[in-house]
């Protein structure tokens, strides 16, 4: 292998660390979101986030967007929100007497699905073939999207009133779901600390944030994840773990074999990440509760007496025996 083949991949790494460092310019703690949606750049995959009000859901994916050298698109999902609105549609040139197909914002190469659960179904199912088959269709022709394409979608888990729950074949195109809790003490004083110091969320260049990271990048690091070892150990553990989740009985729908192909791919990606090129079970471990958390199904008497999907998979997690 030449020294320009072995370079691309640790170049590529180096860019991604540094995107990683580039949005914590703006935003304090939640690491693990910020490392979530890096693998998802890695993997081709998508990102449900989810949080309260307040928690700079919004600003982490405006941050990275910042941070990266890509399209970004951000859609405020509403209810009168339309299908159109996100795909784009068919309109009459009066000039040309000819109808075109105008592209919605969907055509990018980051979306911001801000606040997904407040559209309805129709709206949020527009979405699905352009997450799965990552083409748009209408009117009978389909309109390939740029390359990468990533949706990052946001949802509020506590304010159900006027919102539309994500359906299990839509929440199971998601690659990952991260969560975003409340920061600890340290890191909400540094959050005013910052305000105080004159930073404006609504400003991220004068915080300092700038492109470090672009496609190039992105497709010498999944060339190189690509490369990733993978034991018969691994592949073991991760069907072990997914058909335990259906064989739970407060569990009324387990984690699919798309769900274990999923756990798989962020497992080689979290490896890679870390420097490594073969991936252990403890990779498997540390991946599986955001890749699998939103492909569970609790039963709901299970719910009245405080079953969590976290809960089920840290009862997984700990009766599945780990290869050594």
């Amino acid at each position: 292998m030449s020294t320009e083949q072995t370079q691309a991949p640790v170049d590529a790494r180096a860019a991604l660390i540094a995107l990683r460092a580039e949005v914590g310019k703006a935003v304090v703690g939640n690491d693990a979101a910020v490392t979530g949606l890096i693998l998802a750049l890695l993997c081709r995959g998508h990102v449900l986030l989810e949080g309260v009000p307040g928690v700079a859901k919004t600003l982490l994916v405006r941050a990275l967007a910042a941070s990266l050298d890509l399209k970004t698109t951000r859609v405020q999902f509403t209810p009168d929100l339309m299908p159109g609105d996100v795909t784009g549609s068919i309109v009459y040139d009066a000039h040309s007497g000819e109808f075109s197909f105008r592209e919605g914002p969907v055509f990018t190469n980051l979306l911001l699905a801000d606040e997904i659960n407040r559209t309805p179904p129709k709206t949020q199912s527009s979405l699905l073939e352009a997450m799965e088959e990552r083409q748009v269709s209408i009117d009978g022709r389909s309109h390939p999207l740029p390359d990468p394409f990533v949706v990052v979608a946001t949802q509020n888990p506590v304010e159900y009133e006027g919102t539309y729950p994500l359906p299990e074949a839509q929440l199971d195109r998601f690659l990952l779901k991260l969560t975003m809790p409340a920061p600890s003490r340290e890191d909400e004083i540094g959050i005013l600390w910052r305000h105080a110091q004159g930073f404006d969320p609504r400003d991220l260049a004068a915080a300092g944030i700038r492109p470090v990271a672009g496609a190039a990048h992105l497709t010498a690091a999944r060339q190189a994840v690509a490369r990733v070892t993978i034991g018969p150990e691994v592949i073991g553990y991760v069907v072990d773990l997914c058909r335990a989740t259906r064989e739970l009985p407060s569990v009324q729908l387990g984690v699919s074999p798309r769900g274990a192909t999923a756990l798989l791919a962020v497992t080689r990606a979290w490896a890679w990440l870390a420097g490594r090129d073969y991936a252990t079970p403890d990779d498997v471990k540390a991946l599986a509760r955001p890749a699998l958390r939103h492909r569970l199904g609790v039963r709901p008497e299970a719910e009245l007496e405080g079953v969590t999907a976290d809960g089920v998979l840290d009862r997984v997690l700990a009766s599945v025996p780990v290869p050594r």
